[in-house]
């Protein structure tokens, strides 16, 4: 299926780095441990962060949500966005048009 979108990839994958990045414990979708998250560095971090919204983007042409640590990432292919929650409440919308 895939996910459609009609932005350029690279601005939609720093759009969805940085949501995922608001899920709290979003390391654990790479079963890494807080203290394993704690002992990288920012540019580690960001490179961790940048890989999840990468599979996670692929994963979603599969799986209409994926859940990532605490959260959940949710495309919506008829109003073209993907919404990343946590705990039921929406915390950002990545648009894909």
């Amino acid at each position: 299926m895939g996910v459609r979108h009609a932005r350029e990839y690279k601005e939609i994958l720093e759009d969805l780095t940085e949501a995922v990045g608001g899920i709290e414990d979003s390391y654990t979708f790479f079963d890494m441990t807080a203290e394993e998250w704690e002992g990288l560095g920012p540019a580690e971090r960001a490179e961790v962060l940048e890989a999840l919204a990468d599979d996670v983007f692929y994963g979603l042409g599969e799986e209409s949500t994926i859940a990532v640590g605490s959260g959940h990432v949710t495309y919506h292919p008829k109003r073209h966005i993907i919404e990343v929650s946590v705990d039921g409440t929406e915390i950002r919308l990545v648009r894909l048009i």
